[in-house]
């Protein structure tokens, strides 16, 4: 297979933007941020009434989100390489476009497979969007500012996951469905003004001419078979030859695809970068809170409406206490770290993200709804105080010539967490609830909880231990250069 040629004289290192500029750039990525976090959270909501309106059974139209997860997920790495040679601004306004005009396509789609296909279209420049945007500002912004922009960042998606809900059911109410994928066009339009007006051009210095495709071919066929295999494997059975099946290609096609990078003088994917204990701890400790994260937002709406029998606009009333808190926590987390370091700020966040967890493992048939919504606060602050540290101190470990494979490294985790969470969630919730009793959901509820404040704690001894390893390998090089100098 062959590789594909970019120009080698296009563009020039990138120069950080200065003054107001930098602010313009977070304006213009922020709306990008926004826009993309409305679209995920207002299709969920809508999807009911999608399926009435266009005939689909219920198995159909899960895949308008099921695609769009997939084709996201194994695309992050791909079009964040593309940034690193391209240019992140130059893929960023691509995908920008793309996701005006797709969304356009959904909402004009007359069948559900169209609908579908034009998912998975807008799921491509979803990514472009997703892959690039942490690495336009961190090229835009100085190091000692970092965590703020990407905090600001933050609060930009969780806004949009907190207006998308009852904006997708007033819109659906009384424009119907379509106006969900409408309502993208002159926020589109408008973020992608501000993207070709401030977004400064870049080709990051020593980005290699060629793009790796069998790198990049192997990549998206191994995510893929273990994502869908994670998406359907409660759907097929967990035995089931096409679930274990995928499984082991997802696996035997990871092994080609080390095996392939490390030969190739201008890899996709750049392993060295997790030669690095904070690049790679920052990895596995996303991955592991988005785990925690989404399965826990996968369960309770289950818990309100299943077993307390609230309406679905009660449900989604309380459940926002989780993103305003985060939409609060953010910026300040992500400031306070380019004060004091991202360490402390990480492991306080995800401290308090297991307690939380802990107080809702208590919740039950009568706990009172102030109880669920505090403990869902709580796990808010803990979540919004982890992201920002943990995504600066991820971009910080990685080359200025990889911040977008590693933007797309970081995107890939959050995907992945979302789908392992979801897919723990929903097999401890059919096992338990499977078993019968009138407390089945609180009960499941309860489990999971427990299981997932674990699992935060697991990220919390990874963050320590990431420290005390960087700290080791930063005082043995101190030790030899002072050998060598001597």
């Amino acid at each position: 297979m062959a590789s594909i040629s970019v120009d080698p004289s296009r563009g020039a290192s990138p120069e950080p933007a200065r003054g107001a500029h930098k602010w313009a750039v977070l304006a213009a990525v922020g709306v990008g941020t926004f826009m993309s976090a409305l679209d995920a959270s207002i299709v969920n909501v809508v999807l009911p009434v999608m399926g009435r309106a266009l005939g689909a059974r219920v198995a159909e139209i899960e895949w308008v989100l099921t695609v769009y997860l997939l084709v996201v997920s194994g695309l992050l790495l791909i079009v964040g390489r593309l940034g690193d040679l391209r240019g992140h601004k130059d893929v960023y306004v691509l995908g920008f476009a793309g996701f005006v005009v797709s969304s356009a396509l959904c909402g004009l789609a007359g069948s559900v497979q169209a609908l579908i296909a034009f998912r998975a279209l807008q799921a491509l420049s979803a990514a472009m969007l997703f892959a690039n945007a942490p690495a336009i500002l961190t090229l835009s912004f100085p190091p000692s500012e970092r965590g703020k922009a990407l905090g600001m960042q933050a609060t930009m998606t969780y806004l949009g996951l907190t207006v998308g809900p009852p904006l997708g059911g007033y819109l659906a109410t009384h424009l119907g469905w379509r106006a969900i994928f409408f309502v993208n066009l002159p926020v589109g339009a408008f973020g992608l003004w501000l993207s070709l007006r401030n977004v400064p051009r870049d080709r990051p210095a020593g980005a290699t001419g060629r793009f790796d495709v069998p790198g990049a071919l192997l990549f998206f066929l191994c995510l893929l078979s273990l994502l869908l295999a994670l998406n359907q494997g409660h759907v097929w059975g967990w035995a089931s030859p096409a679930t274990l099946g995928l499984l082991a290609a997802s696996a035997a096609l990871l092994s080609i695809f080390v095996a392939v990078e490390r030969r190739r003088p201008e890899p996709m994917l750049d392993l060295s970068l997790f030669g690095s204990p904070v690049f790679s701890g920052a990895v596995f400790s996303a991955m592991l809170t988005y785990v925690s994260q989404f399965a826990l937002l996968f369960l309770l709406p289950f818990y309100l409406m299943g077993a307390r029998g609230l309406a679905p606009d009660a449900a989604g009333r309380l459940l926002v206490a989780q993103p305003l808190v985060m939409a609060i926590t953010a910026p300040l987390s992500g400031t306070l770290s380019d004060r004091l370091g991202a360490r402390g700020p990480i492991v306080l966040g995800l401290l308090f993200l297991a307690g939380g967890l802990c107080l809702l493992s208590f919740i039950g048939p009568t706990t009172p709804l102030w109880e669920v919504a505090a403990g869902l606060a709580v796990c808010g602050l803990g979540f919004g105080a982890f992201v920002a540290p943990n995504n600066s101190r991820l971009l910080g470990a990685a080359p200025p010539n990889r911040r977008g494979i590693a933007s797309g490294v970081l995107a890939a985790a959050r995907n992945v967490g979302m789908v392992l969470g979801v897919g723990l969630g929903g097999a401890v919730y059919t096992t338990v609830v499977g078993s019968g009793g009138d407390e089945a959901i609180p009960r499941a509820v309860s489990l999971a909880t427990r299981l997932l404040a674990g699992i935060t704690l697991v990220a919390v001894a990874t963050t320590w231990l990431e420290g005390d390893t960087a700290a080791k390998a930063r005082a043995k090089r101190e030790r030899e250069t002072a050998r060598t100098g001597a």
